[in-house]
């Protein structure tokens, strides 16, 4: 089989399964009473949501795990150049998992207030996660520390690559985690952007990296079968975190970082929202430029309905992937 082939097939199996044991896991969350809780300032459209099960992010990163260490498992226990090279973005998608899960956690342990962890401690680990993956992408994996479309040459950066990588890798998983809140839209727009990293991955001949994220791609289809309007479950910051996390590591991994305000065009521009509302509001005590922040609750307040934000953003990103695409292969 070819390695598209593969990649596609791949991606069938993750979504069989996810769709599979999708049902069994939306019932065992329901029985041990794992309900979201919704802040009160939110728009109104939010309080339907309070009650159905959060951490549904378990849902794909189970069936991606297990994928994705049968799939490599020869090359894992030797120790090869491409089985040590799939470690890093699945590594990332477990520790930022399990940070999500902590915080999904401490949220129902504080369902009045519908707080997590304190977050500067999140912030910390997160930073320490980050560090860990910019570093063994760096010494360990050597990876190109950039390709600039129009280039024929990579830009290195040298030991700088480190925090380069480390900002991407914590930007990116705050981004996809406020681009999280409607029914589907992180999973369609999540899936968006793996798939146009897979096919990078695909052109540059790196197969074990475009294998695993579209086994993701199929996971997150997988997922959406139950997280699309209205959802049955909500993905949570074990799900959102996870994703993040690892979509900057992938990105990171082909060299083609510069394009991920591109190819991830909506989560960018969730997480510069936040930044600018957050910012405004100190610099003029009190003024806003949104109605609410990140910009997909703007719109929300405006007049969009849920389903038409997701749809609208998704159309964005679906742009953005090919442009992005198209700029990596100039």
């Amino acid at each position: 089989m070819t390695q598209p082939s593969v990649a596609l097939a791949l991606a069938a199996i993750a979504f069989i399964l996810t769709v599979i044991w999708g049902g069994p896991l939306i019932r065992i969350l329901r029985a041990l009473k794992m309900g979201d809780s919704i802040r009160l300032e939110l728009p109104d459209s939010y309080q339907a949501k309070a009650g159905k099960p959060t951490m549904g992010g378990v849902m794909i990163v189970l069936p991606v795990l297990l994928l994705t260490v049968l799939l490599n498992a020869v090359s894992l226990i030797g120790f090869s150049g491409q089985g040590l090279s799939v470690l890093v973005p699945l590594g990332t998608m477990l520790g930022f998992g399990a940070l999500g899960a902590v915080d999904d956690w401490e949220k129902l342990r504080n369902r009045a207030k519908g707080e997590g962890m304190k977050a500067r401690y999140k912030f910390l680990i997160q930073v320490a996660l980050a560090g860990l993956v910019a570093w063994g992408l760096y010494a360990v994996l050597d990876v190109p520390h950039m390709f600039f479309p129009g280039l024929s040459r990579t830009i290195n950066f040298g030991a700088f690559y480190i925090p380069i990588a480390m900002f991407i890798i914590v930007s990116s998983a705050n981004a996809i985690n406020f681009t999280d809140g409607l029914d589907g839209m992180a999973g369609l727009i999540s899936a968006t952007c793996f798939a146009a990293f897979g096919l990078i991955a695909i052109i540059q001949g790196q197969v074990f990296l475009a294998q695993f994220c579209f086994t993701l791609v199929g996971a997150l289809f997988g997922f959406l079968w139950f997280n699309v309007h209205p959802a049955m479950l909500i993905m949570g910051d074990t799900g959102s975190m996870a994703l993040g996390g690892t979509l900057g590591v992938v990105a990171l991994m082909t060299g083609h970082w510069i394009l991920y305000p591109i190819i991830a065009f909506i989560p960018f521009i969730q997480i510069l929202s936040v930044v600018i509302q957050v910012s405004y509001f100190k610099y003029t005590k009190g003024k806003r430029v949104f109605k609410m922040s990140p910009i997909h609750l703007h719109f929300e307040l405006s007049g969009w309905s849920e389903t038409q934000v997701v749809q609208r953003f998704w159309l964005i990103s679906l742009l953005g992937a090919m442009i992005g695409v198209a700029l990596a292969v100039v």
